[in-house]
Protein backbone atom coordinates (compact mmCIF):
# COMPACT_ATOMS: atom_id res chain seq x y z
CA UNK A 1 0.00 0.00 0.00
CA UNK A 2 1.41 3.39 -1.04
CA UNK A 3 0.72 5.98 1.72
CA UNK A 4 -1.33 9.01 0.72
CA UNK A 5 1.55 11.46 1.25
CA UNK A 6 3.65 9.47 -1.23
CA UNK A 7 0.82 9.13 -3.74
CA UNK A 8 0.62 12.94 -3.85
CA UNK A 9 4.28 13.37 -4.84
CA UNK A 10 4.94 14.58 -8.37
CA UNK A 11 7.35 11.76 -9.27
CA UNK A 12 4.53 9.26 -8.69
CA UNK A 13 2.27 11.08 -11.14
CA UNK A 14 4.77 11.91 -13.89
CA UNK A 15 4.86 8.44 -15.52
CA UNK A 16 1.15 8.89 -16.34
CA UNK A 17 2.13 11.94 -18.43
CA UNK A 18 3.86 9.71 -21.00
CA UNK A 19 1.01 10.29 -23.46
CA UNK A 20 2.45 13.77 -24.11
CA UNK A 21 5.45 12.11 -25.76
CA UNK A 22 3.17 11.20 -28.67
CA UNK A 23 2.67 14.87 -29.60
CA UNK A 24 6.24 15.57 -30.82
CA UNK A 25 6.17 12.21 -32.62
CA UNK A 26 3.10 13.38 -34.55
CA UNK A 27 4.73 16.74 -35.35
CA UNK A 28 7.88 14.96 -36.53
CA UNK A 29 5.83 12.80 -38.89
CA UNK A 30 4.10 15.83 -40.39
CA UNK A 31 7.26 17.89 -40.84
CA UNK A 32 9.68 15.15 -41.84
CA UNK A 33 7.41 12.78 -43.75
CA UNK A 34 8.78 9.52 -45.13
CA UNK A 35 9.06 6.59 -42.75
CA UNK A 36 8.43 8.85 -39.74
CA UNK A 37 4.67 8.91 -40.49
CA UNK A 38 4.37 5.35 -39.10
CA UNK A 39 6.03 6.20 -35.79
CA UNK A 40 2.78 6.92 -33.92
CA UNK A 41 1.32 3.39 -34.13
CA UNK A 42 4.79 1.90 -33.74
CA UNK A 43 5.41 3.82 -30.50
CA UNK A 44 1.89 3.27 -29.14
CA UNK A 45 1.68 -0.44 -29.85
CA UNK A 46 5.23 -1.81 -30.03
CA UNK A 47 7.32 0.54 -27.89
CA UNK A 48 4.92 0.30 -24.95
CA UNK A 49 4.68 -3.47 -25.42
CA UNK A 50 8.48 -3.63 -25.23
CA UNK A 51 8.45 -1.44 -22.11
CA UNK A 52 5.88 -3.77 -20.54
CA UNK A 53 8.20 -6.72 -21.18
CA UNK A 54 11.16 -4.86 -19.65
CA UNK A 55 9.45 -3.17 -16.69
CA UNK A 56 7.12 -6.00 -15.70
CA UNK A 57 4.01 -5.67 -13.57
CA UNK A 58 2.70 -2.75 -11.53
CA UNK A 59 0.93 -4.25 -8.52
CA UNK A 60 1.19 -1.51 -5.89
CA UNK A 61 -2.06 0.02 -4.67
CA UNK A 62 -2.57 3.59 -3.53
CA UNK A 63 -4.05 4.30 -0.12
CA UNK A 64 -7.80 4.69 -0.63
CA UNK A 65 -7.82 7.40 2.03
CA UNK A 66 -5.88 9.67 -0.33
CA UNK A 67 -7.81 12.95 -0.55
CA UNK A 68 -8.97 14.62 -3.75
CA UNK A 69 -6.65 17.59 -3.24
CA UNK A 70 -3.68 15.20 -3.10
CA UNK A 71 -4.36 14.01 -6.67
CA UNK A 72 -3.67 17.34 -8.40
CA UNK A 73 -0.69 16.14 -10.44
CA UNK A 74 -2.76 13.24 -11.77
CA UNK A 75 -5.78 15.38 -12.65
CA UNK A 76 -3.72 17.92 -14.58
CA UNK A 77 -2.84 15.50 -17.39
CA UNK A 78 -6.50 14.68 -17.97
CA UNK A 79 -7.41 18.38 -17.96
CA UNK A 80 -4.72 19.58 -20.38
CA UNK A 81 -5.08 16.72 -22.85
CA UNK A 82 -8.29 18.09 -24.43
CA UNK A 83 -6.70 21.38 -25.65
CA UNK A 84 -3.51 19.52 -26.56
CA UNK A 85 -5.36 17.02 -28.76
CA UNK A 86 -7.57 19.73 -30.25
CA UNK A 87 -4.55 21.82 -31.18
CA UNK A 88 -2.63 18.86 -32.58
CA UNK A 89 -5.51 17.55 -34.70
CA UNK A 90 -6.40 20.86 -36.32
CA UNK A 91 -2.78 21.92 -36.71
CA UNK A 92 -2.14 18.70 -38.62
CA UNK A 93 -5.19 19.36 -40.81
CA UNK A 94 -3.93 22.89 -41.54
CA UNK A 95 -0.37 21.76 -42.15
CA UNK A 96 -0.97 18.88 -44.54
CA UNK A 97 -3.60 20.73 -46.61
CA UNK A 98 -1.66 24.00 -46.68
CA UNK A 99 2.07 24.68 -46.33
CA UNK A 100 2.95 21.05 -45.77
CA UNK A 101 1.39 19.56 -48.89
CA UNK A 102 4.49 20.14 -50.99
CA UNK A 103 6.39 17.27 -49.40
CA UNK A 104 3.77 14.88 -47.96
CA UNK A 105 2.39 12.44 -50.50
CA UNK A 106 -1.17 11.13 -50.28
CA UNK A 107 -0.07 7.77 -48.75
CA UNK A 108 2.10 9.61 -46.21
CA UNK A 109 -0.82 11.85 -45.25
CA UNK A 110 -3.18 8.90 -44.85
CA UNK A 111 -0.66 7.06 -42.67
CA UNK A 112 -0.05 10.19 -40.59
CA UNK A 113 -3.77 10.55 -39.86
CA UNK A 114 -4.01 6.86 -39.12
CA UNK A 115 -1.51 7.60 -36.36
CA UNK A 116 -3.56 10.62 -35.29
CA UNK A 117 -6.55 8.30 -34.94
CA UNK A 118 -4.45 5.99 -32.78
CA UNK A 119 -3.74 8.96 -30.50
CA UNK A 120 -7.33 10.22 -30.35
CA UNK A 121 -8.60 6.68 -29.74
CA UNK A 122 -5.96 5.23 -27.44
CA UNK A 123 -5.40 8.38 -25.39
CA UNK A 124 -8.23 10.79 -26.18
CA UNK A 125 -11.22 8.48 -25.73
CA UNK A 126 -9.55 6.92 -22.72
CA UNK A 127 -9.13 10.33 -21.08
CA UNK A 128 -12.73 11.20 -21.95
CA UNK A 129 -13.71 8.02 -20.12
CA UNK A 130 -11.95 9.25 -17.00
CA UNK A 131 -13.49 12.71 -17.31
CA UNK A 132 -17.07 11.56 -17.91
CA UNK A 133 -17.06 9.71 -14.58
CA UNK A 134 -16.32 12.86 -12.57
CA UNK A 135 -18.83 15.04 -10.72
CA UNK A 136 -17.33 18.32 -11.94
CA UNK A 137 -19.30 19.65 -14.95
CA UNK A 138 -16.18 21.23 -16.44
CA UNK A 139 -14.39 17.89 -16.51
CA UNK A 140 -17.40 16.20 -18.08
CA UNK A 141 -17.51 18.90 -20.76
CA UNK A 142 -13.84 18.32 -21.59
CA UNK A 143 -14.72 14.65 -22.00
CA UNK A 144 -17.54 15.60 -24.38
CA UNK A 145 -15.14 17.67 -26.48
CA UNK A 146 -12.75 14.73 -26.82
CA UNK A 147 -15.57 12.44 -27.94
CA UNK A 148 -16.84 15.03 -30.43
CA UNK A 149 -13.40 15.03 -32.07
CA UNK A 150 -14.01 11.40 -33.04
CA UNK A 151 -17.79 11.71 -33.67
CA UNK A 152 -18.55 9.23 -30.88
CA UNK A 153 -20.28 11.45 -28.35
CA UNK A 154 -22.98 8.88 -27.56
CA UNK A 155 -20.28 6.78 -25.89
CA UNK A 156 -20.81 8.86 -22.75
CA UNK A 157 -24.51 7.95 -22.50
CA UNK A 158 -23.94 4.34 -23.49
CA UNK A 159 -21.09 3.86 -21.06
CA UNK A 160 -22.67 5.49 -18.01
CA UNK A 161 -26.30 4.44 -18.48
CA UNK A 162 -25.97 1.06 -20.18
CA UNK A 163 -22.53 -0.50 -19.91
CA UNK A 164 -21.92 0.03 -16.20
CA UNK A 165 -25.42 -1.02 -15.27
CA UNK A 166 -25.77 -4.05 -17.54
CA UNK A 167 -22.19 -5.28 -18.07
CA UNK A 168 -22.00 -9.03 -18.39
CA UNK A 169 -25.67 -9.38 -19.34
CA UNK A 170 -27.46 -9.65 -22.72
CA UNK A 171 -28.42 -5.95 -22.53
CA UNK A 172 -24.83 -4.74 -22.70
CA UNK A 173 -23.70 -4.53 -26.35
CA UNK A 174 -20.00 -4.24 -25.55
CA UNK A 175 -19.70 -7.40 -23.47
CA UNK A 176 -18.03 -9.54 -26.14
CA UNK A 177 -19.53 -13.01 -26.32
CA UNK A 178 -17.53 -16.19 -26.03
CA UNK A 179 -16.18 -17.20 -29.47
CA UNK A 180 -17.34 -13.91 -31.01
CA UNK A 181 -14.49 -12.61 -33.16
CA UNK A 182 -13.72 -8.91 -33.23
CA UNK A 183 -14.73 -8.60 -36.88
CA UNK A 184 -18.27 -9.68 -35.95
CA UNK A 185 -18.25 -7.72 -32.70
CA UNK A 186 -17.27 -4.38 -34.29
CA UNK A 187 -20.19 -3.83 -36.70
CA UNK A 188 -22.62 -5.16 -34.09
CA UNK A 189 -21.60 -2.66 -31.42
CA UNK A 190 -21.43 0.29 -33.82
CA UNK A 191 -25.16 -0.09 -34.37
CA UNK A 192 -26.29 -1.39 -30.99
CA UNK A 193 -24.35 1.09 -28.85
CA UNK A 194 -25.85 4.13 -30.59
CA UNK A 195 -29.35 2.70 -30.33
CA UNK A 196 -28.97 1.65 -26.69
CA UNK A 197 -27.51 5.05 -25.75
CA UNK A 198 -30.35 6.94 -27.41
CA UNK A 199 -32.94 4.61 -25.87
CA UNK A 200 -31.43 5.09 -22.40
CA UNK A 201 -31.61 8.89 -22.69
CA UNK A 202 -35.14 8.75 -24.12
CA UNK A 203 -36.29 6.54 -21.23
CA UNK A 204 -34.74 8.91 -18.68
CA UNK A 205 -36.68 11.81 -20.21
CA UNK A 206 -39.88 9.73 -20.34
CA UNK A 207 -39.64 9.09 -16.59
CA UNK A 208 -39.84 12.89 -16.21
CA UNK A 209 -42.77 13.04 -18.66
CA UNK A 210 -40.58 14.71 -21.29
CA UNK A 211 -40.34 13.78 -25.00
CA UNK A 212 -37.09 12.63 -26.59
CA UNK A 213 -36.78 15.91 -28.49
CA UNK A 214 -36.66 17.92 -25.28
CA UNK A 215 -33.53 20.09 -25.39
CA UNK A 216 -32.36 18.49 -22.15
CA UNK A 217 -31.57 15.38 -24.20
CA UNK A 218 -27.73 15.40 -24.30
CA UNK A 219 -27.82 14.15 -27.88
CA UNK A 220 -28.50 17.73 -28.98
CA UNK A 221 -25.27 18.78 -27.27
CA UNK A 222 -23.49 15.83 -28.84
CA UNK A 223 -24.69 16.76 -32.34
CA UNK A 224 -23.79 20.43 -31.86
CA UNK A 225 -20.24 19.64 -30.75
CA UNK A 226 -19.74 17.14 -33.53
CA UNK A 227 -21.12 19.59 -36.09
CA UNK A 228 -18.66 22.22 -34.88
CA UNK A 229 -15.73 19.80 -35.23
CA UNK A 230 -16.77 18.86 -38.77
CA UNK A 231 -17.30 22.47 -39.83
CA UNK A 232 -13.91 23.49 -38.46
CA UNK A 233 -12.24 20.65 -40.37
CA UNK A 234 -13.86 21.88 -43.61
CA UNK A 235 -12.95 25.51 -42.96
CA UNK A 236 -9.33 24.62 -42.27
CA UNK A 237 -8.71 21.90 -44.83
CA UNK A 238 -11.61 21.89 -47.27
CA UNK A 239 -12.99 18.55 -48.44
CA UNK A 240 -9.58 16.94 -47.99
CA UNK A 241 -9.55 18.14 -44.40
CA UNK A 242 -13.01 16.69 -43.84
CA UNK A 243 -11.92 13.35 -45.28
CA UNK A 244 -8.83 13.21 -43.07
CA UNK A 245 -10.88 14.18 -40.01
CA UNK A 246 -13.33 11.36 -40.72
CA UNK A 247 -10.46 8.92 -41.29
CA UNK A 248 -8.84 9.62 -37.90
CA UNK A 249 -12.27 9.35 -36.24
CA UNK A 250 -12.84 5.90 -37.77
CA UNK A 251 -9.42 4.75 -36.56
CA UNK A 252 -10.10 6.14 -33.07
CA UNK A 253 -13.45 4.35 -32.76
CA UNK A 254 -11.82 1.13 -33.96
CA UNK A 255 -9.22 1.53 -31.21
CA UNK A 256 -11.91 2.12 -28.59
CA UNK A 257 -13.96 -0.89 -29.57
CA UNK A 258 -10.87 -3.11 -29.66
CA UNK A 259 -10.36 -2.19 -26.02
CA UNK A 260 -14.05 -2.73 -25.21
CA UNK A 261 -13.78 -6.14 -26.87
CA UNK A 262 -10.91 -7.39 -24.74
CA UNK A 263 -12.09 -5.89 -21.42
CA UNK A 264 -15.01 -8.28 -20.90
CA UNK A 265 -14.56 -11.03 -23.49
CA UNK A 266 -16.51 -14.11 -22.41
CA UNK A 267 -17.14 -12.81 -18.88
CA UNK A 268 -20.79 -12.90 -17.86
CA UNK A 269 -22.76 -12.34 -14.69
CA UNK A 270 -24.77 -15.27 -13.41
CA UNK A 271 -28.49 -15.20 -14.16
CA UNK A 272 -30.36 -15.72 -10.89
CA UNK A 273 -33.79 -16.16 -12.47
CA UNK A 274 -36.65 -13.82 -13.38
CA UNK A 275 -34.33 -11.40 -15.13
CA UNK A 276 -32.16 -10.89 -12.03
CA UNK A 277 -28.37 -11.02 -12.24
CA UNK A 278 -25.68 -11.10 -9.59
CA UNK A 279 -23.99 -7.84 -8.65
CA UNK A 280 -20.95 -6.70 -10.60
CA UNK A 281 -17.72 -7.99 -9.07
CA UNK A 282 -14.03 -7.59 -9.97
CA UNK A 283 -14.18 -11.02 -11.61
CA UNK A 284 -16.42 -9.64 -14.38
CA UNK A 285 -13.62 -7.68 -16.10
CA UNK A 286 -10.19 -8.69 -17.32
CA UNK A 287 -7.35 -7.18 -15.30
CA UNK A 288 -3.85 -6.35 -16.58
CA UNK A 289 -1.10 -5.15 -14.25
CA UNK A 290 1.52 -4.32 -16.90
CA UNK A 291 3.36 -1.18 -15.88
CA UNK A 292 4.10 0.84 -19.03
CA UNK A 293 0.72 0.34 -20.69
CA UNK A 294 -1.00 1.30 -17.45
CA UNK A 295 1.02 4.52 -17.48
CA UNK A 296 -0.05 5.26 -21.05
CA UNK A 297 -3.69 4.34 -20.40
CA UNK A 298 -3.94 5.93 -16.92
CA UNK A 299 -4.70 2.61 -15.21
CA UNK A 300 -7.51 1.64 -17.59
CA UNK A 301 -6.18 -1.91 -17.39
CA UNK A 302 -7.24 -2.00 -13.75
CA UNK A 303 -10.66 -2.42 -15.24
CA UNK A 304 -11.83 -4.91 -12.65
CA UNK A 305 -11.72 -2.25 -9.95
CA UNK A 306 -13.17 0.42 -12.22
CA UNK A 307 -16.37 -1.59 -12.66
CA UNK A 308 -16.45 -2.51 -9.00
CA UNK A 309 -16.00 1.15 -7.89
CA UNK A 310 -16.67 3.41 -10.93
CA UNK A 311 -16.30 6.67 -9.00
CA UNK A 312 -12.60 6.16 -8.18
CA UNK A 313 -10.15 8.41 -9.97
CA UNK A 314 -7.55 6.52 -11.95
CA UNK A 315 -4.61 6.80 -9.48
CA UNK A 316 -6.71 5.13 -6.78
CA UNK A 317 -7.82 2.15 -8.86
CA UNK A 318 -6.74 -1.05 -7.18
CA UNK A 319 -4.94 -4.01 -8.69
CA UNK A 320 -6.34 -7.50 -8.12
CA UNK A 321 -4.57 -10.83 -8.13
CA UNK A 322 -5.82 -13.90 -9.97
CA UNK A 323 -7.64 -14.96 -6.82
CA UNK A 324 -10.13 -12.11 -7.31
CA UNK A 325 -10.06 -11.15 -10.99
CA UNK A 326 -9.08 -12.86 -14.26
CA UNK A 327 -5.74 -11.73 -15.66
CA UNK A 328 -4.76 -10.93 -19.24
CA UNK A 329 -1.42 -12.47 -20.26
CA UNK A 330 -0.22 -9.18 -21.80
CA UNK A 331 -1.10 -5.50 -21.69
CA UNK A 332 -3.69 -3.90 -23.96
CA UNK A 333 -1.27 -3.02 -26.82
CA UNK A 334 -0.43 -6.69 -27.39
CA UNK A 335 -3.95 -7.95 -26.68
CA UNK A 336 -5.60 -5.52 -29.13
CA UNK A 337 -3.23 -6.68 -31.86
CA UNK A 338 -4.07 -10.31 -31.04
CA UNK A 339 -7.80 -9.52 -31.20
CA UNK A 340 -7.41 -8.59 -34.86
CA UNK A 341 -6.53 -12.25 -35.58
CA UNK A 342 -9.55 -14.25 -34.28
CA UNK A 343 -7.93 -17.74 -34.42
CA UNK A 344 -4.97 -16.45 -32.39
CA UNK A 345 -7.29 -14.64 -29.99
CA UNK A 346 -9.39 -17.75 -29.36
CA UNK A 347 -6.26 -19.86 -28.83
CA UNK A 348 -5.01 -17.44 -26.19
CA UNK A 349 -8.28 -16.45 -24.48
CA UNK A 350 -10.79 -19.30 -24.73
CA UNK A 351 -8.87 -21.59 -22.32
CA UNK A 352 -8.71 -18.69 -19.86
CA UNK A 353 -12.47 -18.13 -20.11
CA UNK A 354 -13.10 -21.82 -19.48
CA UNK A 355 -10.83 -21.77 -16.42
CA UNK A 356 -12.65 -18.66 -15.18
CA UNK A 357 -15.99 -20.45 -15.53
CA UNK A 358 -14.75 -23.52 -13.69
CA UNK A 359 -13.30 -21.36 -10.90
CA UNK A 360 -16.31 -19.11 -10.23
CA UNK A 361 -19.33 -20.98 -11.60
CA UNK A 362 -18.80 -24.74 -11.35
CA UNK A 363 -22.55 -25.14 -10.80
CA UNK A 364 -23.42 -23.87 -14.31
CA UNK A 365 -23.54 -26.82 -16.72
CA UNK A 366 -25.08 -25.19 -19.79
CA UNK A 367 -23.22 -22.11 -21.01
CA UNK A 368 -25.04 -21.84 -24.35
CA UNK A 369 -27.42 -19.04 -23.24
CA UNK A 370 -24.42 -17.06 -22.00
CA UNK A 371 -22.42 -17.71 -25.17
CA UNK A 372 -25.24 -16.47 -27.40
CA UNK A 373 -26.59 -13.74 -25.07
CA UNK A 374 -30.01 -15.44 -25.02
CA UNK A 375 -30.55 -15.29 -21.26
CA UNK A 376 -33.51 -13.07 -20.20
CA UNK A 377 -32.93 -9.34 -20.36
CA UNK A 378 -32.14 -7.85 -16.94
CA UNK A 379 -34.97 -6.07 -15.20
Amino acid sequence: MIPANQVAQVHRALPFWMSLLLVPVAVLGAVQGGWTVILLPVVTWFFFSLLDAILGLYTENADLETREEQLGWYRVITLIWTPVQFGLLYWLLWYVTGPGDAHLSAPETILLFFGMGVISGTVGINYSHELMHQKDRGERFLGDVLLAMVLYSHFRSEHLLVHHRYVGTPRDPVTARYNEGFHRFFPRVLKQCWLSAFRAEREMLARRNLPWHELKNPFFRYWALQGFMLLLAVLIGGWAGLGLFLWQAIVAVWQLELVNYIEHYGLTRKHLGDGKYEHVQPRHSWNAAHKASNWLLINLQRHSDHHYKPDRRFPLLQNYTEADAPQLPYGYPVMTMAAMVPPLWRRVMNPRVRRWRAMYYPEINDWRPYNKATNPMPR
